[in-house]
């Protein structure tokens, strides 16, 4: 283990990705938070705010200062609602400097950001040089990472093995992903009022989720012939949690007998995936609280589907626990340092 501590800078601190940002680098060996920032005016000590973190962090919001920030840091994470950060961030890109971005502003081209995003989009040189990270695929060196969406990496890790062995029916893509609550982010919403969500269930987005086009863009990485799928979204009455249902069809009973195998040796030596054993399929309660993503397969050979379920923790896996875990990546530490953690299982 190497002795080097980086030194990281928060912008976003008071929503939910900034505060898990905050839980998670408490605990790792070699991250110190050194400033937070809010895109609002705050000038008293986070604790005051947020009591859980009395006598853990010290820590006052400062104003947002691109220059400030890259004296004293040697990483920023934006931690931001999407349509911030491509400000924001701008000053940074220009310099080079570090930044692991958790929002949706740098993972797609301008065009397709607009139109999915419905907002203004960062100008395309600042997009090329973002690069989209699947934390548990890293394979480029950068200063800028996009971090992905939850729904995209539970999508894209049940999907993957496929994918890469060009196994997709590309007419045949099929994914009913469901999150809890906190996936919604902070601001109160008439569909994330207590009333309606408890003991409810809901659709949403219905073919509108803007993490479709970030799904297909990566998923074309791998197979280029995938021009679309189909994809819905609902709301689970739960805290946490994203529990992804994909159906694809496997026209060959002697292929849907190696798809085990394949997922099992795509992951054997990715410490946050865990595949289940044959036709086991996973739960969310065993991965609230981990950087985990566990993934189970089981095939009807009566109808040619396989159900590929990936269930991970949204905050962690889907948020602040892959932005960390492409830190490490990034300043070449081990991947899975200061995440070492058991699922909150009661």
């Amino acid at each position: 283990m190497t002795d080097k501590i980086i030194k990281i800078a928060i912008v976003g601190i008071t929503g939910y990705g900034g505060l898990e940002l905050l839980r998670l680098l408490y605990n790792h060996p070699n991250a110190k938070v050194v400033s937070i920032h809010n895109t609002q005016t705050e000038n008293t000590d986070i604790s005051e705010q947020f009591p859980h973190l009395k006598s853990m962090y010290n820590l006052t919001p400062t104003t947002f200062d691109p220059m400030h920030i890259m004296q004293e840091a040697d990483l920023v994470f934006f931690a931001t609602s999407s349509g911030v950060s491509k400000d924001l961030a701008q000053d940074f890109i220009q310099a080079k400097f570090p930044v692991i971005d958790l929002s949706g502003d740098f993972r797609l081209p301008a065009d397709i950001y607009k139109k999915w995003y419905k907002n203004e989009p960062a100008s395309d040189e600042a997009i090329q040089q973002a690069h989209y990270s699947l934390a548990d695929f890293y394979d480029n060196k950068v200063t800028y990472i996009a971090n992905p969406g939850c729904y995209a990496t539970g999508t894209l890790l049940a999907l993957a093995p496929l994918a890469q062995n060009h196994l997709l029916d590309k007419d045949n893509i099929i994914i009913d992903a469901k999150s809890g609550l906190s996936g919604a982010g902070k601001s109160l919403t008439l569909a994330s009022h207590f009333v309606n969500v408890n003991e409810n269930f809901t659709m949403y987005k219905a073919n509108h989720h803007q993490h479709i086009p970030e799904i297909t863009q990566q998923l074309q990485q791998w197979q280029s012939d995938i021009a679309h799928i189909q994809f819905t979204t609902s709301l689970l009455p739960i805290n946490r949690g994203i529990f992804v249902s994909a159906y694809v069809k496997i026209n060959d009973d002697s292929q849907a007998e190696k798809i085990q195998e394949l997922y099992t040796a795509t992951y054997a030596n990715k410490q946050f995936v865990r595949v289940m054993p044959k036709n086991q399929l996973p739960s969310i309660k065993q991965v609230i609280g981990t950087n985990f993503t566990d993934i189970g397969l089981t095939y009807n050979p009566d109808t040619k589907y396989l159900t590929i379920v990936s269930v991970l923790d949204n905050m962690i896996k889907g948020a602040a626990g892959q932005a960390i875990q492409n830190m490490n990546h990034m300043f070449d530490l081990e991947e899975s340092t200061g995440l070492h953690l058991i699922a909150q299982y009661a």
